[in-house]
This record gives C-alpha cells, sequence and structure tokens, in this order.
C-alpha cells in the first residue's frame, strides 16, 4: 500500500475547511488556524444585527465537523515556511515553536478586514465578547453611519435597519452605485429596499480615514469627506470600506504580488513550487479572488490528488461577476442573487429544514454535530 501523503492547510476559515474536509480521505491532514473554530468572515450585517443567528450557523468549534474527524487541527500562529524543505514554522498559545512538514502545502489564510476579520489567536470566550460587544455598541446607538459600497456595507445598513426600524441609518459610499462588481440589476433591487427601510442612502462620499485604524473598530468621531461634502455624524460609524490586507507576514515575499497576495496559476497552484497551492480570499486568481466564493476548495482538493496521482490538474474558471445571498437569512427566507442579476428566493421553511441541515451542514461539511448546549 502507498504511503499516505501529508498536506496542512494553512488557515480554517471558510474555503480551508471545506478543503480539508475534501482532502482529508484521500491524505494525512493538518489544519492550522488562530482560532479553535470556524469564526466566518461572511454575513457581517446578520453577525452585528443577529449575533445568536450569526453563531449558529458561521462559528461552529472544529470538534462539531464530522468531516475534520481525520484531521488534526493546531491553533496556533504561523510564523513562516520552507518551500525547499517543505516545512511550516508555527508559535502555539503558550508560545512553542511548532514544525509541521508537507507533501502538499494549501494557503488558505484569508485577508485582515475591518475589526470582524483579524488574524489573532483567541479563545471561544474571547470570540463571544467580541461578538457581543460589537452588537450591544450598535444596539445602544440612536443613529449609526455605514461607510462603504461594497456586500458587508450594504448587508450591513439593511440587516441593522431590519432589526432596528426606529433608528435613524445612513449609508455613504464613493461611487455613483454601489456593489461594484455585482450586475447592476442587484443594486437595484437592494437600494429599492434600503428606501422602504428608510436607510439614507448617499453615493459620491469618500471618507477621510484619518487614524489608519479607523476601520478596526466602531467609532463616535465625525465622518469628513475628501469628496467636499459637510461632515456627517451619528452615535456609532461602522467602518466596511473594504481596505482588506492579506494575511501573508509569514511567507516568503517572492510568490507574492506586489499586494501582498499569493501569486497562483490558473490550476491555483503557487508558480514552482510543486504541491503548494493557495486558495481564497489570500489567492491572487482573478481581480475580485473569487476562488473564496466559487468552489475553490472543490478544485484545489481535486488538484492535489491529481498531482499525487499523476493525473490532469483542472483550471479554475471565474463567474466574471460576483454573486450570492448578499443579506444573509431573513425573517422571510433566503435570496440569492445570481451572476444575471436575477434573484432566487428561498422562503423561510425550506432553509431552515432543508437548505442549512441538508445542502450546508450534510452536503457542504459532511456533518456537524449538535451544539454543545453548555457552550
Amino acid at each position: 500500500m502507498a504511503e499516505r501523503k501529508r498536506v496542512v492547510v494553512a488557515g480554517l476559515g471558510d474555503v480551508g475547511l471545506l478543503t480539508a474536509i475534501r482532502l482529508a480521505r484521500h491524505a494525512d491532514v493538518v489544519g492550522i488556524s488562530v482560532k479553535d473554530a470556524l469564526v466566518s468572515g461572511q454575513e457581517l450585517g446578520v453577525r452585528l444585527s443577529r449575533p445568536g443567528d450569526w453563531a449558529r450557523d458561521y462559528w461552529i468549534p472544529f470538534d462539531r465537523f464530522r468531516g475534520l474527524d481525520r484531521v488534526r487541527t493546531v491553533q496556533a500562529e504561523l510564523t513562516g515556511v520552507d518551500l525547499a524543505d517543505r516545512t511550516v514554522f508555527a508559535r502555539g498559545s503558550d508560545g512553542a515553536a511548532i514544525t509541521e512538514e508537507f507533501d502538499a502545502l494549501v494557503i488558505s489564510t484569508g485577508v485582515t478586514n475591518g475589526f470582524w476579520r483579524q488574524p489573532i489567536m483567541q479563545s471561544g470566550a474571547e470570540i463571544a465578547a467580541d461578538l457581543h460587544a460589537a452588537h450591544q455598541r450598535l444596539a445602544a446607538a440612536e443613529s449609526i453611519i455605514v461607510i462603504g459600497g461594497g456586500a458587508a456595507a450594504v448587508s450591513s445598513a439593511v440587516n441593522l435597519a431590519t432589526t432596528w426600524p426606529d433608528k435613524r441609518i445612513d449609508l455613504y459610499f464613493p461611487g455613483p452605485d454601489a456593489l461594484a462588481g455585482y450586475h447592476p440589476r442587484i443594486w437595484k433591487r437592494i437600494r429599492g429596499r434600503l428606501g422602504a427601510l428608510s436607510v439614507g442612502v448617499h453615493p459620491g462620499h469618500r471618507a477621510v480615514i484619518s487614524n489608519g485604524s479607523a476601520d478596526t473598530r466602531i467609532t463616535n468621531e465625525p465622518v469628513r469627506w475628501s469628496t467636499g461634502q459637510p461632515p456627517a455624524a451619528a452615535a456609532a460609524v461602522l467602518w466596511a470600506v473594504g481596505r482588506v490586507r492579506p494575511n501573508t507576514d509569514w511567507l516568503p515575499p517572492d510568490i507574492l504580488d506586489a499586494q501582498g497576495f499569493v501569486r497562483v496559476t490558473p490550476e491555483l497552484k503557487v508558480p514552482g513550487h510543486r504541491g503548494v497551492f493557495a486558495v481564497g480570499d489570500v489567492a491572487a486568481s482573478d481581480p475580485h479572488r473569487s476562488s473564496a466564493r466559487n468552489r475553490g476548495d472543490s478544485l484545489v482538493a481535486h488538484n492535489i490528488r491529481a498531482e499525487f496521482t499523476g493525473r490532469r490538474l483542472r483550471c479554475y474558471r471565474t463567474p466574471g461577476r460576483r454573486w450570492g445571498s448578499l443579506l444573509g437569512i431573513q425573517a422571510d427566507g433566503l435570496e440569492v442573487f445570481l451572476p444575471s442579476g436575477h434573484a432566487l428566493r428561498i422562503p423561510a421553511w425550506p432553509v431552515q429544514r432543508i437548505v442549512m441541515p441538508g445542502f450546508v451542514r450534510y452536503g457542504m461539511y459532511r456533518g456537524v454535530r449538535p451544539n454543545d448546549p453548555l457552550r
């Protein structure tokens, strides 16, 4: 019997977790993460407005995933890699040095983005404290400004206004329209929803970020605009301006592009390094880094198995436009926006009884154990 190969998955966020699950039956997989759970970067609006609902679907301890039963998970901070010697280096929560050898490496460390996506070592208690502190901060505010024109900002404005209809909520963004990269039909539809929720919509406003860390916390100082409008003020200012920074400080500079993202071939391989792949928001696969949302995990898992057995690798194909649910699960169900701009609405009952338990928890994750009531 051939010796089983070892795969190290560096980063167990949304896409890294799925990649590890797909590879678990074919190799000895080691997953390294600064968290002891999946703490998704998705659905910021639901996270802020309904943290209990968000935690149910997007904060799940690794030991609840049946698909990870064959994966050895290590909570540690990545500190370096020797691609020639095929060894990853990390530091545990106790400061101890950790080394992991690999036959294949998956780089899926994602990006830093605002206060909700930070690559720091955290316990479950610390994650819970951050989650509820942000929610309480916004719950106590009579007025909220949301800054940004991407999915995180738009979703936040809609969800905050839905949860707290009596608050004054305003959305500011720099372009004439929000949701660049999505079909224009989608923004038209969601702008109508914002209007129905009495959210103020303010295009053409580019915020001045005087403090380099302003987007890593909820602030209350007046917001100034480089586009000339008078300052705007609210009790709470949510910065969702999309200043993503790749979590690649632990990688050698020669495999990174000018912005610090990992350069990849169409097969999501790192050029010049056998058995090294990158996937998700950290991978420079296309301008939108869309392998995070378009089954890049499946492609990388297939290509690693193919490389081990000498078979042909597949190429990643982008969808052209961004797509997805955008607003998350609502009381009346889930609306999924397609690349064509059309919306597919799934009522609440099948979402909770079929989509989440069947397609997501069983189909994608290969089974998720019930939550521990003592958590």
